[in-house]
């Protein structure tokens, strides 16, 4: 956590274990694989904003990002802004076919390797995501139903045949060559166009 990055609004971390994150709308019953979280003593959490339950592992990248504004009408366009982004921070490390998909996921080809949600209380807007870098998709499934609702892109995929990583698709990026490009990129938020969004 470096000073950086809290002036610029944006903090990226690499979970220390093994976590699962319901959406807002989620519940433990419908969408987690109850005896798998018991047997292994996974923690869940509940989090505010909308979406689908997402795990998060040493092995995946968490992408916040925080930024004030006076009005938000138009949430479409910020996760396209935000996404955009971070499209094109793994497009300069190398990373090809990449695709904005459904509502708020990037997608190498029709495969899936990050989701994202906002959560907005007043003027603040946070976004957040969760690149996967190299979890293998056995954890998905051993922790995680298939969601009560998909994207029309999934087309009623199970996660095996719809989500991926990075590493599976033959880009071995470390943590750090990532980090350091989103950085870099992050950096670039323009305040003033994201006010433009909403209006």
């Amino acid at each position: 956590f470096h000073d950086e990055e809290v002036q610029n609004n944006y903090f990226l971390w690499v979970p220390d274990d093994f976590y699962v994150v319901l959406g807002n709308s989620n519940k433990p019953r419908q969408n987690l694989v109850e005896k798998h979280i018991f047997a292994d003593d996974v923690t869940v959490y509940k989090r505010p904003s909308g979406g689908e339950t997402v795990i998060l592992t040493p092995r995946t990248l968490v992408i916040s990002i925080k930024v004030t504004l006076e009005k938000f009408s138009n949430p479409s366009a910020h996760f396209r802004y935000f996404n955009k982004k971070i499209m094109d921070a793994l497009a300069a490390l190398g990373v090809e076919d990449l695709h904005y998909r459904g509502i708020s996921d990037v997608s190498i080809g029709d495969k899936k390797i990050l989701g994202s949600s906002i959560y907005r209380r007043r003027k603040v807007l946070f976004y957040h995501a969760v690149l996967n870098v190299s979890e293998a998709i056995d954890t998905i499934a051993r922790y995680i139903k298939h969601p009560t609702k998909e994207p029309d892109y999934r087309e009623g995929r199970s996660h095996h045949e719809f989500v991926t990583s990075l590493h599976a698709e033959g880009y071995k990026l470390s943590m750090n060559q990532i980090r350091m490009t989103l950085k870099e990129v992050l950096k670039q938020i323009d305040q003033e166009e994201l006010t433009t969004l909403s209006d």
